[in-house]
């Protein structure tokens, strides 16, 4: 079986060692064991461990949801449709951000609607709203 030292198990996964040991620190990866001289021995399968992680990470998923999914990998019992609902789950999360989202464009278009971007900045609603101010306060 092929073994790995931490930079090249960084290369071939596409990551930094920081990224390894963080990883490590995090539970993902199992820390592996070291050569008498110290030096860690990942196992090469690693390289598709630390893949998947990343690409989780990619489409959203945060580390606990990552861990969650490293998990059903091995639980005894796990089918596709729990992963399928851990998905549609991330689906939901993905939805509601992107409200937010669109309900920040709106809130930043009329804000810049309201500014003309003429006269001095005392004047400018844009700064007036930030401060949570109105005219008739100042």
């Amino acid at each position: 079986m092929e073994h790995l030292k931490t930079g090249e198990l960084a290369k071939r996964a596409g990551v930094n060692v920081e990224t390894l040991r963080f990883y490590e620190r995090e539970g993902l990866i199992p820390e592996p064991p070291r050569r008498v001289s110290g030096y860690r021995e990942y196992p090469a399968e690693s390289v598709r461990l630390i893949r998947f992680i990343k690409r989780a990470q990619e489409l959203g998923f945060s580390l606990r949801e990552v861990r969650e999914l490293l998990a059903l990998r091995v639980e005894p019992g796990t089918t596709c449709a729990d992963v399928r609902h851990k998905a549609q789950e991330k689906v939901s999360d993905v939805r509601e951000k992107i409200a937010d989202l669109q309900a920040i464009e709106r809130a930043l278009n009329s804000l810049t609607a309201s500014c003309s971007g003429e006269g001095p900045l005392t004047d400018c609603p844009i700064l007036e709203c930030l401060n949570g101010t109105t005219n008739e306060e100042k």
